[in-house]
């Protein structure tokens, strides 16, 4: 997993403007991600020792899919596209037509052949008890939110083929005005930009143009602060992610696996959970000193030490309605 921008070259910066800045918040914030999610799922994760990424069409997010696909299409139909194709051409000549024509073969792939993990930023104010719109959200009868240290989010490593984004709540007309916003940067960098090669410079602009559209969501969704783990393994495939068909709330679908396991000699470190692992908050549930107790234990099947230091339950005040 990598969004390791800040330590690279200044390409990634130029291109990735907000992916930059999202990082540099995050670190200042502590660093930290969290995965709000049923206790079942918890309980399978630390189990297992493996997280599942979801196809984009099996998932509740498809439609934001949509909404990124939506975004870029409407700047490419107007005159952020002329910009942007200006500074690409600048650049290298036609490869704005070039980029074009790659994008839309990988189109359907990218539909059909993407699979995410999310998470949120988690705040030091929410060490305690969480926060309650993910509860409500993800946490059903019986909620447990796993709070992750970032470091790998941002480690430079291609081990996984799996990457790291911030996920950007815009309307068309503020993604198209962050759209000339790049372009414009590139065009004031073209002699920069001349450094790379032609091939370098055009998958850097299309995996721009491909999170653009997985990593773009309604404005309405600003305040579950998104991240989001990418793969598409028909595009970047590893031997470090398994697949199979499992069933999830009733629907057989095939879902990429992650052994939470770090392979150093390949870059990939800080995965194994002992490292992962920050804390653990159980949320609004009705036996939850029961829950504390299966997770304590699960934690010390996993080799983390002091577990016990590691749960905290939340008393935020969440009551679920009976049907």
């Amino acid at each position: 997993m990598s969004a390791a921008i800040l330590d690279g070259p200044p390409i990634g910066r130029i291109l990735f403007p907000y992916m930059a800045q999202r990082t540099r918040d995050v670190i200042a914030a502590g660093g930290r991600f969290v995965y709000y999610t049923t206790a079942d799922t918890a309980a399978k994760i630390l189990g297992n020792r493996q997280v599942w990424m979801r196809s984009t069409t099996a998932m509740n997010d498809y439609m934001e899919v949509e909404h990124g696909f939506d975004c870029l299409n409407a700047s490419y139909n107007a005159e952020p596209r002329k910009t942007f194709n200006r500074a690409l051409d600048a650049c290298f000549p036609g490869l704005g037509a070039e980029l074009l024509e790659l994008f839309n073969g990988w189109l359907p792939g990218i539909r059909q052949d993407t699979y995410l993990l999310c998470v949120s930023e988690h705040l030091p104010e929410e060490d305690r008890h969480g926060r309650l719109s993910m509860w409500r959200a993800y946490g059903g009868q019986a909620g447990v939110a796993l709070v992750l240290n970032g470091g790998v989010m941002f480690r430079e490593s291609h081990a996984l083929g799996a990457y790291t984004s911030p996920v950007a709540y815009l309307t068309p007309d503020a993604f198209a005005s962050d759209f000339t916003r790049i372009a414009e940067a590139m065009a004031a960098e073209t002699g920069y930009i001349q450094t790379f090669d032609r091939d370098t410079i055009k998958t850097h602009a299309f995996n721009m143009l491909r999170f653009a559209v997985v990593c773009t969501k309604h404005p309405g969704f600003h305040e579950e602060r998104e991240w989001r783990v990418v793969a598409s393994p028909a595009m970047y495939p590893s031997d470090l992610l398994s697949s199979s068909v499992e069933v999830v709330r009733g629907i057989p679908q095939t879902v990429l696996k992650i052994d939470l396991e770090n392979h150093p000699d390949r870059g990939l470190t800080g995965l194994a959970l002992p490292e992962l692992l920050n804390r653990i908050i159980i949320g609004p549930c009705e036996f939850p000193l029961v829950v504390v107790k299966a997770f304590r234990q699960l934690l010390t099947d996993a080799g983390v030490p002091e577990p016990g230091s590691k749960i905290f339950v939340s008393d935020i005040p969440l009551r679920h309605l009976g049907v």
